[in-house]
């Protein structure tokens, strides 16, 4: 029965058939529609169908498709939490509550009582949205307060919120690269750059990986056009590999042509990379020399909704005018920005969970190279555990979850083909325990599976 009002429909959307319909029943097309669904809802057979319609080419598309992911062993399954975000969660099925070690929660801050409370208060004062866009009636004091809280702590002059990093990195390029300007970007840089970068008419270039001379060779190429912006794009972090951005040789390599700006994405840095947290410029001792910065509230940060560009001033202000994201969505919840101020008083008053989230980070990797397991160098709490079949990978998590840890498998198109892992994150909120309980179900697993001997 609904295959049969899909394919009516279907057929209905052209005009041919909408007239023969029309004609089929009294009053022309629009009427022919109405008593089309009518004639279905009473239980008559479906309409004729031109051949085209009949094979329904949509959804025999989509079928396909899903067999495809089905059959390759990355069809991915939503798992339920039943509890708030935590170093343990409760997941619908299972009898106890897990120990969840693939969340963004790096600070531990999704739950903290603090941040809660700060959102709960927001909501009081004032209200619970807005329904408007910024310009017509969508600030309040919250979202001003909360923009000049993130330039602090960033050192930069102006901010603009947006729902979320995606938002923030497409309206970016496009509001300020056109025809005769050129975007340089890193070729594993994340999905939310790449769809930003093709929203803008600018020349594109790509560099290898975290390659500063085939970055050169790029900005080269784009001065030779005669590129009047140039924009070098990376991530700070990678998400998939935990690769940290040398920065300060992009800088450098920056500094070498004229007319040429950096715009990092520092979704996973933000508030835990660097001494202080401020990130991976910090973390690469290049602080100031970084002209575009954005990055969320999603992830260390509390981990609800809301990105951010942050830098310049008048930059900021030419956002405000152009970037469609900002400009045709919803602001920001009054109960997210109320309580991102409070974690923004976390951040500046202490380094202490960002230094537990470094100790943590460091136990987990020494366990685990000791262990046998191949992991991707590095120092980030991103630890890839590399496995390189996607079903392996699937299967391996869904033995972990048994064992009573949350992990999830990652592999094509999320990971290049052939590099599938099971991406572990490491958590303030975790302690000594649960990450020792952690690999010592991953060496069960892992000689099960025969990845280690």
């Amino acid at each position: 029965m609904l295959r049969s009002a899909r394919l009516a429909l279907a057929t209905l959307a052209s005009a041919a058939p909408a007239a023969q319909w029309g004609s089929s029943y009294s009053g022309g097309a629009a009427v022919g529609a109405a008593q089309l669904g009518e004639h279905l809802r009473s239980g008559g057979g479906a309409a004729p169908f031109s051949a085209q319609a009949a094979e329904d080419p949509l959804y025999a598309s989509i079928s396909e498709q899903l067999d495809g992911f089905r059959s390759a062993g990355t069809f991915k399954v939503e798992r339920t939490i039943t509890t708030p975000q935590g170093p343990s969660v409760g997941v619908e099925g299972a009898q106890h509550e897990v120990l969840n070690f693939c969340a963004n929660n790096y600070l531990g801050l999704s739950n903290h009582p603090a941040v809660a409370s700060a959102a709960i208060e927001a909501i009081r004062t004032h209200g619970f949205g807005l329904s408007s866009v910024r310009f017509i009636c969508g600030t309040q004091d919250l979202h001003k307060q909360l923009e000049a809280r993130i330039s602090r702590f960033h050192g930069t002059e102006a901010t603009i919120l947006y729902p979320s990093c995606f938002d923030a990195n497409a309206g970016l390029f496009e509001a300020l690269l056109g025809p005769g300007d050129a975007i340089i970007s890193d070729e594993l840089n994340h999905a939310s750059i790449i769809d930003g970068v093709r929203l803008c008419k600018a020349a594109r270039y790509r560099y290898k990986h975290m390659d500063v001379e085939d970055l050169a060779k790029c900005l080269q190429q784009a001065t030779d056009a005669g590129s009047r912006i140039k924009l070098v794009a990376t991530d700070g972090v990678f998400s998939m590999d935990g690769d940290v951005a040398p920065l300060r040789e992009i800088v450098e390599m920056v500094d070498r042509f004229p007319g040429t700006y950096l715009f990092v994405d520092e979704c996973h840095a933000t508030g835990f990379l660097g001494a202080t947290g401020r990130g991976t410029d910090e973390a690469c001792g290049v602080r100031g020399r970084v002209d575009i910065i954005n990055s969320t509230l999603g992830k260390a940060l509390g981990g609800a909704t809301g990105g951010y560009t942050t830098g310049r001033a008048d930059l900021v202000t030419l956002l405000r005018q152009r970037a469609r994201p900002y400009l045709f969505s919803n602001t920001l919840a009054p109960a997210v920005a109320g309580a991102s101020l409070a974690v923004f008083d976390l951040l500046e008053s202490s380094t202490e969970l960002r230094d537990k989230l470094e100790a943590n980070t460091h136990r987990f990797r020494a366990a685990m190279t000791s262990a046998g397991f191949k992991l991707r160098p590095g120092s980030h709490p991103i630890v890839p555990i590399m496995l390189g079949d996607a079903a392996l990978a699937t299967e391996m998590a869904a033995r972990m979850l048994k064992r009573g840890i949350y992990v999830v498998g990652f592999s094509y198109p999320v990971v290049p083909k052939g590099l599938a892992r099971i991406r572990v994150q490491l958590s303030a909120a975790h302690e000594s325990e649960h990450i020792d309980a952690a690999v010592s179900a991953f060496v069960e697993v892992g000689k099960e599976l025969g990845v280690i001997p």
